[in-house]
């Protein structure tokens, strides 16, 4: 059952998307070759508390860390580790806060030093899939429009979106109804209400849209080895509009 959010506690959650979105932030000055992802995370997970939040995800379902760090062809979910980012590298880092009860969830990619053309194309294509999702986000139109929108893009562009991960809802809890897919069909699916508060996290790849699963469980990898790139932010579905609760103000 999909859970309506009345406007007060829309506002009750914005303290859990400041967190997220100053980490995210703060973070983007920090990445460069050299650095590590476990340093990233110990740094996420210390300035959550500092700003009065807890981390969800370490022990959610088993996971032993604050963030997911998901390096070039890692789709998702990657482990923080020690192995030194590289130039040339990109890395998504997926942050969930938690602050008074509430939690806010966004993922952003970084490059690591000089990148090619053409990881910043892919890069740029898919923020730029996140907030055609995001536009179509109205009261009204079906979740099928706006995952047309945003596939549309990303497919003329010569890109794959990942069809195995799915975005969803938020609130209490990090994964609650609804689940859905980056792809779509106008018209199709569940309707945008007032007071829905979902996520929108594109995953487009260079190749193949098919992903392989490691041995621990958790990390996704493209298939084919090529690059992958994620933006997310979460969003709440109001009469004027949608309002992006993990923004990164100035």
């Amino acid at each position: 059952m999909i859970t309506l959010r009345t406007p007060d506690e829309i506002r009750q959650m914005e303290k859990a998307g400041r967190i997220v979105a100053a980490c995210h932030k703060e973070i983007a000055g920090m990445i460069k070759p050299g650095v590590t992802t476990l340093q990233i995370n110990d740094y996420i997970e210390r300035r959550i508390t500092e700003m009065g939040g807890s981390q969800f995800t370490k022990g959610y379902m088993g996971y032993p860390f604050a963030t997911c760090a998901s390096v070039n062809d890692v789709i998702a979910h990657g482990f923080p580790g020690t192995t030194p980012l590289k130039n040339g590298d990109i890395v998504k880092i997926d942050i969930v806060a938690v602050a008074d009860g509430w939690v806010g969830d966004s993922a952003w990619c970084y490059p690591v030093g000089d990148i090619s053309p053409e990881t910043r194309r892919l890069m740029k294509v898919t923020k730029e899939c996140l907030y055609i999702g995001i536009q179509h986000a109205v009261v009204g139109n079906r979740i099928g429009d706006a995952m047309h929108a945003l596939q549309q893009h990303a497919e003329r562009n010569g890109y794959s979106v990942v069809r195995d991960l799915l975005a969803h809802g938020v609130g209490r809890s990090v994964h609650e109804e609804p689940n859905f897919v980056h792809v779509g069909k106008p018209g199709k699916g569940f309707r945008f209400k007032e007071g829905m508060i979902i996520t929108i996290e594109p995953m487009l790849n260079q190749g193949t849209y098919e992903m392989t699963i490691d041995a621990d469980n958790w990390t996704a990898r493209t298939a084919d080895g090529r690059l992958s790139a994620q933006y997310e932010h979460t969003i709440a579905i109001t009469a004027d509009g949608p309002i992006i609760l993990t923004e990164q103000r100035p």
